[in-house]
């Protein structure tokens, strides 16, 4: 038990300060984002926007996100890291308090657009920062970190933000939302101020390579687009699923949407720490990742036994743990041929035109042709990411790129 033990605090050691502070605050923003996992509840609950309706806004939350995270992107590569952090945080946290004003589908539409617009300028350049603040050999376990400091801060946020909705309802979300994002900004401002923190890693690429001539990291881009799509399910789908199928109360979800955070946050810097260990590469271990989440759909389908949704849950929880953190390494790692900004903007803007498609499409599959089917069509969209990450690690291989 000791030498577990040891080995979990292990998997911590060697990470730099200003990594940890990113972690903090990375953990005190999104313990604030609770409202999203419940946002197809209360449009449809609250504002009795129809379920087909809350596909479209769920549409305009995902092309808030891609026009932000582009943005995003080109500032950074720009204006610098710190300043688009800053800028974005505390923009966010204002428009989110606004946001609980709007009523009707039109503002909703508008207002989410503009939320993620403005919040995902953040993503982009924070991937920049912690690369900057990392050793090359800690790169991978520095994404780790800033994923469990997002995943503990899920794992408090929905189960906080049930609470809070069934003591005083939705709009209290908003308030905690807005706030801990402006929290997080001073946060920021106070440790990470250029003139105080030190790059360890900063890249100057004389001659970059366009990203747009990068053909294998297209290639990676559509498999992780895939890989976001099914994701994506279970941050609105899946919820409605759990309350109209098997009938779980409101904190009854965010128990089970706070199971994925809290065994990411036990067990993902340990098994990161591992793998990076082992021959495997980066791109396998995504593949991997895929798969698993994949057999997270296929076993809802199997029984109607309520004990399935825990195990399809930490299904993809493993997925998530294994699959996303070498996927960013790979990013991070690819980006040193160009201008980093515009290559770490690529990969968030997988998970961002996710967003667009992924929501709407699953909600309308589900509204109309019902929940089993929904979850066969993703299983077979991840079968062709996986196909897509096979061939990739084949160009790779033959390129001596494989790592």
């Amino acid at each position: 038990m000791k030498k577990l033990y040891t080995n979990y605090l292990n998997a911590f050691r060697g990470l730099s300060t200003e990594v940890w502070w990113l972690a903090l605050m990375t953990f005190i923003n999104r313990s604030g984002t609770m409202i999203i996992p419940f946002l197809s509840i209360y449009l449809r609950e609250d504002l009795h926007i129809s379920q087909s309706n809350v596909g479209w806004v769920m549409t305009c939350f995902g092309l808030g996100s891609v026009v932000g995270v582009w943005i995003g992107g080109k500032l950074t590569d720009k204006i610098g890291y710190y300043k688009v952090m800053v800028r974005s945080l505390l923009t966010t946290g204002f428009l989110f308090i606004g946001l609980q004003f709007l009523d009707t589908f039109t503002q909703v539409c508008f207002g989410i657009f503009l939320v993620m617009a403005v919040a995902d300028t953040f993503r982009p350049a924070m991937y920049v920062a912690m690369s900057v603040y990392s050793k090359p050999e800690n790169k991978t376990r520095s994404v780790t970190l800033i994923r469990l400091a997002i995943n503990l801060g899920f794992s408090a946020g929905p189960a906080i933000g049930g609470l809070i909705i069934a003591k005083i309802g939705y709009g209290g979300l908003f308030w905690v939302d807005g706030v801990t994002c402006i929290l997080a900004t001073f946060l920021l401002i106070g440790v990470l101020n250029p003139r105080k923190a030190k790059p360890i890693d900063e890249v100057v690429n004389e001659n970059p390579i366009s990203v747009n001539k990068d053909k294998p990291y297209w290639i990676f881009f559509a498999a992780m687009v895939l890989f976001a799509f099914i994701f994506m399910q279970y941050f609105s789908t899946m919820t409605l699923y759990y309350k109209d199928v098997h009938l779980l109360t409101v904190t009854e979800i965010g128990l089970l949407l706070g199971l994925n955070g809290f065994t990411i946050f036990l067990m993902e810097m340990p098994l990161i720490a591992y793998l990076e260990k082992s021959n495997y590469t980066k791109i396998g271990l995504t593949l991997f990742g895929l798969l698993l989440t994949v057999l997270s759909f296929y076993v809802l389908n199997l029984t109607s036994w309520i004990g399935i949704l825990v195990i399809g849950m930490l299904l993809a929880t493993l997925g998530e743990m294994i699959g996303f953190p070498m996927s960013n390494a790979f990013a991070m790692q690819r980006s040193k041929r160009g201008k980093q900004g515009q290559y770490l903007a690529m990969y968030v803007m997988a998970f961002s035109i996710a967003s667009i498609f992924g929501h709407n499409t699953g909600l309308q599959i589900a509204s109309y042709y019902g929940y089993t089917f929904t979850w066969y069509f993703m299983c077979g969209l991840g079968f062709i990411g996986i196909l897509l990450l096979v061939y990739l690690r084949l160009i790779l291989k033959r390129k001596n790129e494989l790592n």
